[in-house]
């Protein structure tokens, strides 16, 4: 008790320090919030399934096919153990050339997509819409528990999320995935962590969550601040009454041991993070970031703080969208003077604004949606402002897909404060939040018809920003794909005309320009713009290897290894410049780079060979069979199986191990006709075998008469056993060599064979028809069949051993090579 003036005042007592309670709205009965809840979240997802349904007919485009098509860690070539140690794209990250974005919860969800429906871009579109549809349920949820907006408002902030046309490349683009995963994991710890009955295990389940939207992407690492600054903001009427009171209480702890948690959590998943890094920064070019790399600190200051208006911009009207911003889209802000400085001046001034309301607020707290609205928007971006971190683009609309959810819930709170202040304006909000609604699920529509293919894509684009070099670049890439040079080649001229020093242009003109001195000249211009540009020294090398100029080959191909040292197409072409001796470190280090290609085992082995070493040389081809049968189904267009099998097979016939031969044989026909047993394919071999022998047998006796090869196929009726003209006396002509008259009489009938003969070209022998003959039964049984081509068809056996039309190795073997 103190006394002033006869006036009593009572000491306040203070109340228990725990985490004040969000604003209240006007209660229901559990039963009737828990049907609005269902009807809000049933409506929000039909609404998000329905604006991006014509987006599932889309397919691959722009970065899904680096980070899926051809990335060996969602196609299943690489191990899941390297998928943990690769970018998003695939690389290394100790990699120098590596991206440095990790992001393997995103890689796992593309590999499992590949295992349950391979390369079929419907049913990862329709993932996407999928998970953006769960993420407009997580916004509604939010939006009703921790904005504390009424639930019409809270539904109408989800469906302008559901709608909002800056989404389209997040759910539209496979690759945005990362950004989508990310707002998932990101809105549920922001909902677990904030939940009503807080206790230990709801801090550390939303740790554990934002980790997982930090393993989506990068940017989820700031739920963690986010959770701090908004618990903060409920706590700061206590917070500041134990200031005042210069007293710490028992009950103040709360705060101070969830703040402990997410910090110590927020450290180490940092340090995880600056680890992977593996010592070095990702490299951008000037091409990428203009901004980043101009000399002058207000140039890039002003640049940087007109994006980050843009973008807050972009929330507000996505009418302007493209793919990519970069290399001319954004021209940099050099003067003071420039009029989009008050775009700039603008968006941070509504900034300002806001923050001193909100700190004027703190003590009462009455407008928690627009906190939790400005924080949602701003934090999330900060990563991609290039504050923190030098970024590799200018503009990226998937990088809006979080911010965009506290856009929206300032958008409703705004509306919910009319609608309740203002009555008379009720029809009119109604009817511009109707037009509002309807404008963004045309715009999402006419954007997702856009990307439904690179083509269509790219000359969309191209209309929003005919001055982007880059869109010019990759259209003329499209172009070469479909061979159509001349407007490839005619874009490649545009992105030089308004890029001169775009050195990948250059690279790219000179594969396609006529003359090797205007090739020479392009590969020389790229290197001189970049000169750690990897592919223009491997064209370069290529073209003085074709020019004979073989020492300056061997130099650029060097080079480009030493740039590039996994580079596995340098270390090929440079095989065949170097000296047999050196040939053989360069095989183990193609071996090494890639121990799952079975062409390199192909090359080592066909380089033991010629060095007299063929159990070696088997080994590694044996390797290669193997190699080619296991990743069969991942092959291009040449039958590895084949090769691999021939060259194994023939080996194994040079080394004299006849049986291996006929027991690898045995293996590929099961494997490769798919019967049940090795029995059935053994039956069909030894069949197959048979008719060989026959047949080596004629060769034989046709160059026992006429040593010239012969380019007609043998009648296998002059070759029956049984035949009186042309079988030889067993007892008189056991020991002895055929007489003249049996020559002349072999003779004679050969021709009259070849007359008879289908004129197909005679075949070398083949692996089979090198095992040791043996005369049985089973020649008789052959003796009446004739040739492919005369063969009459007949019934079928009892169904055990398939009716093959030819011999195996007629189809296979001999037409192969």
């Amino acid at each position: 008790m103190c006394r002033c003036r006869n006036v009593t005042i009572k000491a306040r007592i203070t109340p228990k320090m725990k985490r004040r309670s969000l604003t209240t709205v006007r209660e229901e009965s559990p039963q009737k919030a828990y049907v609005s809840d269902v009807t809000i979240y049933v409506m929000v997802t039909t609404t998000a399934v329905l604006s991006y349904m014509n987006s599932l007919n889309g397919d691959f485009v722009h970065d899904d096919i680096p980070a899926i098509v051809t990335n060996g860690d969602v196609i299943g070539t690489n191990s899941l153990k390297q998928l943990f140690l690769d970018d998003y794209w695939g690389m290394p990250m100790a990699d120098v050339n590596s991206h440095k974005s990790y992001r393997p919860l995103t890689t796992l969800s593309f590999r499992l997509n590949h295992a349950l429906a391979g390369l079929r871009p419907w049913w990862w579109h329709a993932c996407n819409v999928a998970l953006h549809a769960a993420c407009c349920a997580l916004v509604a949820r939010a939006c009703v528990t921790i904005a504390r907006l009424q639930r019409p408002f809270a539904a109408l902030a989800a469906l302008l999320f559901a709608v909002h046309p800056v989404h389209t490349e997040a759910v539209a683009g496979v690759v945005g995935r990362a950004d989508v995963l990310a707002c998932i994991f990101f809105l549920s710890s922001l909902l677990v962590y904030h939940r009503p009955p807080s206790n230990k295990k709801c801090v550390w389940l939303s740790v554990v969550l934002g980790a997982l939207s930090m393993l989506a992407k990068e940017t989820g690492i700031m739920i963690f601040i986010l959770n701090l600054a908004f618990d903060f903001y409920r706590c700061w009427p206590f917070v500041k009454r134990s200031i005042c009171s210069l007293k710490i209480e028992k009950k103040c702890t709360g705060l101070s041991l969830r703040t402990i948690k997410v910090v110590v959590s927020l450290a180490l998943l940092v340090c995880l993070r600056l680890a992977l890094l593996q010592g070095t920064w990702p490299s951008f070019s000037p091409q990428d970031n203009p901004a980043a790399f101009h000399p002058s600190f207000f140039v890039r200051l002003m640049t940087f703080c007109y994006l980050a208006a843009f973008n807050w911009w972009l929330l507000l009207c996505p009418w302007t969208l493209s793919h990519d911003w970069q290399m001319g889209s954004v021209p940099l802000i050099t003067s003071g003077w420039d009029p989009r400085n008050l775009l700039t001046c603008a968006a941070f001034g509504a900034l300002l604004v806001l923050c001193y309301r909100f700190i004027a607020d703190l003590e009462v707290q009455k407008h928690t949606p627009a906190v939790i609205g400005v924080l949602l928007m701003v934090l999330p971006f900060v990563p991609a402002s290039n504050l923190l971190v030098t970024v590799g683009f200018v503009i990226a609309e998937r990088v809006l897909y979080i911010p965009s959810v506290g856009s929206v819930i300032i958008t409703a709170y705004g509306v919910q404060l009319m609608w309740c202040s203002k009555p008379g304006t009720k029809v009119y909000l109604a009817i511009g939040l109707a037009v509002l609604a309807a404008s963004g699920v045309a715009r999402t529509h006419r954007r997702n018809a856009e990307w439904r293919d690179r083509a269509t894509l790219l000359r969309a684009d191209l209309v929003t920003l005919p001055q982007n070099a880059k869109l010019h670049y990759n259209l003329a890439n499209f172009l070469r794909e479909t061979e159509q040079q001349d407007s490839a080649i005619k874009h490649y001229k545009e992105a030089l005309r308004l890029w001169p020093s775009y050195a990948s242009a250059h690279n790219n003109i000179g594969t396609l320009v006529s003359g090797m001195d205007n090739a020479e000249h392009h590969f020389l211009q790229a290197i001189k713009f970049n000169k750690y540009h990897v592919n223009a020294h491997y064209n370069l090398g290529k073209l003085y290897k074709k020019s004979g100029r073989m020492q300056q080959a061997v130099t650029m191909l060097e080079k480009c290894i030493w740039l590039q040292p996994r580079f596995v197409q340098a270390h090929v072409e440079l095989l065949s410049l170097k000296t047999e001796n050196e040939k053989q470190k360069i095989l183990m280090r193609l071996v090494d780079l890639e121990p799952s290609n079975w062409e390199h085992y192909v090359l080592y082995g066909d380089w033991l060979r010629s060095r007299g070493l063929p159990a070696p040389a088997a080994k590694y081809y044996l390797e290669a069979t193997r190699l080619s049968f296991r990743y069969r189904g991942a092959e291009r267009n040449v039958r590895a199986d084949l090769i691999t099998f021939r060259y194994t097979a023939l080996m194994y016939r040079s080394l004299g191990q006849k049986s291996r031969t006929l027991q690898l044989l045995t293996r590929w026909h099961t494997w490769r006709r798919g019967w049940p047993s090795a029995a059935a394919a053994h039956m069909y071999l030894r069949d197959w075998r048979l008719k060989m022998e026959l047949e080596g047998r004629a060769q034989l006796y046709s160059k026992a008469v006429s040593p010239t090869k012969s380019t007609k196929c043998f009648d296998h009726t002059q070759l029956a056993v049984g035949s009186k003209e042309e079988r030889i006396p067993q007892k008189e002509e056991k020991n002895k060599t055929v007489d003249t008259k049996s020559a002349i009489k072999i003779s004679s009938d050969k021709k009259d064979s070849d007359n008879r003969s289908c004129g197909t070209k005679k075949r070398n022998l083949s692996v089979s028809s090198q095992i040791k003959t043996t005369h049985n039964k089973s020649e008789i049984g052959l003796k009446d069949k004739k040739c492919t081509l005369h063969r009459k068809d007949k019934k079928k056996n009892n169904g055990v051993i398939p009716n093959i039309g030819a011999p195996l190795a007629e189809h296979i073997l001999m037409k192969t090579y």
